[in-house]
C-alpha cells in the first residue's frame, strides 16, 4: 500500500498503486485476457468489444510514484532498459489480445491530463520537472509499445483528468501538451474530456493530424444531471472549427464507474445520457 492516495478535489483515493516485484515481463495469465474473453462472449459477435488498458506512460508513472521508485532502482540501474521492457511487455500483451479476437484497444492515460495542470504537477514533483522532457518520455513509452501491430487493429487513447467518485484530480486545457500528444502519438483517435470549463477550449485540436479522429467527451459521467441537447450540438460545431465534422464523434467524458466506488448517478441516469448521445449523433451526423 502507498502511504497516501491521489488527492482529488475534496477527496482522497484509496492508497493503491503498482510496484515492481521483478523485471517487467509479458504475463500470459494477466487478467486482462479473461476480461476481454468475458466481454466478447457477452457481445456475442453483435458488436466489436473495445478493450481498455492503462497506457504504458500511465503504468510507468505509477512505478515511480513515491516510495515505489525504490523498487525500480532495485531491479533497474538503467532507465532505458526499463522503458524497453515496458514497451515489449505491452506490445506482446496487445498482440495476445489480437490473437484472442480483439480488434480495438484503447489506452487509458491520465498522465497528459495531469501535465496540463501546473499546480498539480508541481505538487507531485516538488516543482522539479521539465514539461517538454516529460512529454517526450510519455510519447516514447506509448509509441514504442505500438510498433508493428496488425493493420486491422485499431488503437485509440483516452485522456482524462481523473474520475473518482464524481471528483477530479486536475484542471487545464490541452494546449501545453497538444503539439506533442495530438501531433505525434501513434493512435487513430483521441477520446477527450470536454465536459466543463476545466477542460479548456477546443483550440488545441488544431494540432490533430488530418487522418485522425477526435471523440468529444461532452457528456459528463460525474453527474446525473442531463445535458441540454442544443448546448451540446452547439459545442460540437465549435469544435468543428478545428476538426472536420466527419472526423468528430461524441461520447461521455469518461466511464460511468471508472473505479469500484463509482460515480454519483443512477443507472437510469446513465441510460438517459446514452439515449441523449444517440439522439444528438443522429441529428448531427445523420
Amino acid at each position: 500500500m502507498m502511504e497516501q492516495g491521489y488527492l482529488f478535489h475534496g477527496e482522497e483515493t484509496r492508497a493503491d498503486s503498482a510496484r515492481l516485484t521483478g523485471k517487467v515481463r509479458f504475463n500470459q495469465s494477466h487478467p486482462v485476457f479473461k476480461e476481454f474473453e468475458f466481454a466478447n462472449e457477452l457481445a456475442g459477435g453483435e458488436v466489436q468489444v473495445r478493450q481498455s488498458i492503462p497506457a504504458p506512460a500511465q503504468f510507468f508513472t505509477e512505478l515511480v510514484r513515491g516510495k515505489n521508485e525504490e523498487k525500480v532502482e532495485q531491479y533497474y540501474d538503467d532507465r532505458e532498459k526499463l522503458y524497453q521492457d515496458i514497451a515489449q511487455a505491452y506490445r506482446e500483451t496487445i498482440l495476445e489480445l489480437y490473437r484472442l479476437g480483439c480488434r480495438n484497444v484503447k489506452l487509458d492515460d491520465c498522465t497528459w491530463g495531469m501535465l496540463v495542470d501546473k499546480g498539480f504537477w508541481q505538487n507531485m514533483t516538488n516543482k522539479d520537472y521539465d514539461l517538454q522532457e516529460i512529454q517526450e518520455l510519455y510519447l516514447q513509452l506509448n509509441n514504442a509499445a505500438l510498433k508493428d501491430l496488425p493493420k486491422d487493429l485499431h488503437v485509440t487513447t483516452h485522456i482524462c483528468r481523473g474520475n473518482y467518485h464524481s471528483t477530479f484530480a486536475s484542471s487545464g486545457g490541452y494546449e501545453p501538451v497538444a503539439q506533442t500528444l495530438f501531433g505525434k502519438e501513434n493512435v487513430e483517435a483521441f477520446f477527450l474530456e470536454f465536459d466543463d470549463d476545466r477542460s479548456g477550449d477546443f483550440a488545441p485540436l488544431r494540432f490533430v493530424p488530418e487522418e485522425k479522429q477526435v471523440v468529444l467527451g461532452l457528456i459528463t459521467s460525474k453527474s446525473g444531471k442531463l445535458e441540454d441537447k442544443k448546448t451540446i450540438i452547439n459545442r460540437i460545431y465549435e469544435a468543428n472549427q478545428y476538426v472536420p465534422l466527419e472526423r468528430l464523434c461524441l461520447s461521455p467524458q469518461c466511464g460511468f464507474a471508472s473505479t469500484e466506488e463509482g460515480n454519483i448517478l443512477t443507472e437510469a441516469q446513465q441510460w438517459e445520457k446514452l439515449r441523449l448521445i444517440i439522439a444528438i449523433t443522429q441529428e448531427v451526423w445523420g
